[in-house]
């Protein structure tokens, strides 16, 4: 492993970082808050920081090996979320301690949505649309848009696509070029974006709020702009839409690009994965309304099936918004929207959890082995559609699943020494592993201890590069010639 690439590559990230504290700048200065300093003093930090990693070796021309690939992701994510933590440190109001402004930083560009903050619609505007903008970046992923950009500056991106980019067929390209890649998806990710700030703004919202919720709905993150989150608004209109660009979100950003270059509406269809989603999305939200009708939570069906269906997508697809306090509601509701959140969304979407397709080859993986039971000597192949699953896929996933488990376990029982009592332990670990915000029963985060705090940032990170990415960091075997 070169050590000296990565250093490079690492000053150059953070110069292009840096010139995202750009567009809060501007809005300080549009709406006179006060907060302008901030951004300038974050920005000279930040730009300098990578400017003094770069400068000795910015003459380095060695190709990035995959396992430097893996090391710039991690090294990234983890340097980017101390200098995204600038802003909220340096700030009067909030003025937050290194502990919180780091939890928020993280929590905001791995678009888990779990937040310390509270008094929202007091703070700077600048503060709230940086915050907003956090997701926003790491929604798509820096690291792909940084893909885009690193081969105009000699730098290969194939290693660094595949360290990042989530899911269990994660080697497979939209284009025959990796840039050419990286660029279809950030043109797909702005487009949607335009798009739900265009449909907000229509249905009530104002442009503030519009431009400020659509960064965080299409990453699928979580953060409002207010206290009370989409409850603010009391609007169906504007629950309806958030439903169709959370939804959107969460199907996988390759199916979006096939059907609007072959402009056919059927690859949506004939993809097993989303087929299996819309399924269990459906009955989950058909069990919700029910029981928030039947049980009295809403006076009408019309208002359970507005605030069933929103929770059901916000939650299950590990946005976060939240219309009510669903942990108030009917305890098998409760429970049943935390665990559709470990599902989590598509493959190759902005959404966090398991993945669809992982749980999808888990059951077909369980339901051959009770077919085997039957016919032992049966060749049963597993299928996604058409296509045959090798091995090595099915084997990778019941791997990723079982250091999901292990690493689940480690951190609740962690949780759990810091004095929390187990059900918010376990809401908490499961909420941010599966990157999906959305509050903790029976505590805020502003509320836990410093040591929880920091685990949970821990988490964050190992949900946002899907278990392996970090985990292969500490392993003898990465560190051996």
């Amino acid at each position: 492993m070169s050590l000296t690439t990565v250093q490079r590559i690492l000053g150059i990230l953070l110069m292009l970082f840096s010139l995202t504290l750009l567009p809060p700048m501007l809005v300080s200065l549009l709406y006179g808050d006060g907060a302008l300093s901030v951004f300038v003093t974050a920005f000279a930090i930040t730009l300098a920081t990578g400017l003094v990693s770069w400068l000795p070796v910015h003459r380095v021309r060695r190709e990035l090996r995959l396992r430097d690939g893996f090391m710039v992701v991690v090294m990234f994510w983890t340097v980017l979320s101390a200098t995204g933590a600038l802003p909220f440190m340096l700030a009067e109001h909030p003025h937050l301690s290194v502990t919180d402004a780091i939890f928020e930083s993280v929590s905001g560009l791995t678009t888990t949505g779990a937040s310390v903050l509270s008094g929202l619609d007091t703070l700077p505007r600048s503060i709230v649309y940086y915050r907003q903008q956090l997701q926003w970046l790491g929604g798509m992923g820096i690291i792909v848009l940084a893909v885009a950009v690193l081969p105009m500056l000699g730098i290969g991106g194939m290693q660094l696509y595949r360290a990042e980019t989530p899911g269990p067929m994660k080697d497979s390209k939209l284009t025959p070029r990796i840039t050419e890649t990286a660029k279809a998806l950030w043109y797909l990710y702005l487009g949607l974006t335009l798009a739900c700030v265009l449909a907000y703004w229509v249905a009530g919202m104002d442009l503030f709020d519009a431009v400020g919720h659509a960064y965080s709905t299409v990453a699928i993150g979580g953060f409002s702009t207010h206290d009370k989150s989409f409850g603010y608004y009391d609007s169906q209109l504007v629950y309806y839409v958030a439903d169709f660009f959370i939804f959107v979100s969460t199907i996988n950003f390759a199916l979006h690009f096939v059907a609007l270059r072959h402009r056919d509406v059927k690859s949506y269809w004939h993809d097993q994965e989303l087929r299996f989603y819309v399924a269990l999305t459906l009955m989950v939200v058909g069990l919700t309304v029910a029981g928030l009708y039947l049980s009295g939570t809403f006076p009408t069906l019309h208002e359970s099936l507005a605030h069933g269906l929103f929770q059901v997508l916000s939650i299950g697809s590990t946005t976060g918004f939240t219309t009510d306090n669903f942990y108030e509601w009917p305890g098998f509701l409760t429970i049943l929207l935390l665990f559709t959140s470990f599902v989590g969304g598509c493959a190759g979407s902005t959404a966090g959890g398991i993945k669809v397709i992982r749980v999808l080859l888990l059951v077909k993986q369980g339901m051959r082995e009770i077919t085997r039971l039957v016919h032992p000597n049966a060749q049963i192949p597993v299928r996604v559609g058409e296509k045959t699953i090798s091995p090595r896929v099915v084997e990778a996933v019941w791997g990723f699943f079982a250091l999901y488990v292990a690493s689940f376990t480690v951190m609740y029982l962690l949780l759990a020494a810091t004095g929390l009592d187990l059900m918010t332990a376990f809401s908490a670990v499961g909420t941010t592993i599966n990157n999906g915000g959305g509050g903790i029963a029976g505590a805020t985060y502003a509320d836990l201890h410093d040591a929880a705090k920091w685990i949970l940032c821990f988490s964050m990170l190992l949900g946002r590069l899907e278990i392996f990415t970090l985990l292969v960091l500490l392993t003898p075997a990465f560190w051996r010639r």
